[in-house]
């Protein structure tokens, strides 16, 4: 998101706000994204990270919380958090918490119509996980490389329209800030979303060790996760880390690469 104003609004009037299997109808305001148009294709754009922060005290915030305590405490393998939140509720949360690795339970996560802006790397935790549905949340452009530790997970539903680099569009990825050797001047747990798209950052993508002990290497790379090709996040903790990561799939950018104006191969309107 490369503007600073406040988040537009438009009421879904269009049946159910949450999940298209619950049969629910209702109204809901949702958050208008103006990051790049998800119509027509503009690969030379400008885009950015969505800058907003979870506000910790919402209700909807602290809700989710609960809910992800009572999945975690009853073993469930379906989780569907949105439909039990108030459309307000539901507005207010842009991210998961952290709390979601404890969900090692659950086998399909459904994020239906979601107004999240980023996913936390702790959902590489939930290594039962064989489905995920974030379908028509259109804020979400981007997954932390970590959900490529879900081994289970075979099936996807996911707007690629919305997401960086899709083959449809070809919208250009956010330029990743220079790398780090040390993060001796970077507090992990308190981060600048529009610098480094996420708010924490502990442990590296790849080796799963503490930040604090080397530095911090981003870079994007696009990879078929289950049914879709997914634009990831790295968060390494070394050039060695970025350097072990395998090629970027077919008819994608061929190899890990700091966005802005890359080239990409030609969308399908081309």
């Amino acid at each position: 998101m490369t503007d600073e104003e406040e988040p537009r609004l438009h009421v879904n009037r269009w049946g159910d706000t949450s999940d298209p299997a619950t049969g629910r109808s209702g109204h809901r305001k949702v958050d208008v994204c103006s990051c790049f148009d998800q119509s027509k294709p503009h690969p030379r754009a400008r885009v950015g990270f969505h800058t907003e922060r979870q506000d910790t005290s919402a209700p909807g915030w602290q809700h989710l919380l609960e809910l992800v305590d009572e999945a975690a405490a009853d073993g469930r393998e379906e989780f569907r958090p949105l439909i039990e939140l108030s459309p307000e509720e539901r507005r207010q949360v842009i991210t998961l918490p952290p709390s979601i690795a404890r969900l090692t339970a659950v086998k399909h996560l459904v994020l239906y119509r979601s107004n999240l802006v980023r996913i936390p790397p702790e959902i590489g935790a939930m290594t039962s996980l064989e489905e995920f549905t974030p379908y028509t949340s259109y804020r979400l452009h981007w997954f932390p490389y970590e959900i490529t530790r879900c081994r289970k997970l075979i099936r996807s539903t996911v707007s690629t329209r919305a997401l960086f680099g899709n083959y449809k569009l070809r919208p250009p990825f956010p330029r990743l800030q220079p790398a780090l050797n040390s993060v001796a001047d970077l507090d992990p747990g308190n981060l600048d979303p529009r610098r480094w798209g996420a708010t924490t950052v502990y442990s590296c993508s790849v080796c799963d060790r503490p930040i604090e002990q080397g530095g911090l290497h981003q870079v994007w790379i696009s990879l078929r996760v289950a049914t879709d090709v997914l634009p990831l996040l790295v968060s390494a903790c070394s050039s060695v880390c970025v350097a072990a990561l395998s090629g970027g799939a077919r008819n994608y950018i061929p190899s890990p690469h700091k966005g802005g104006r890359v080239d990409q191969p030609a969308s399908d309107w081309d």
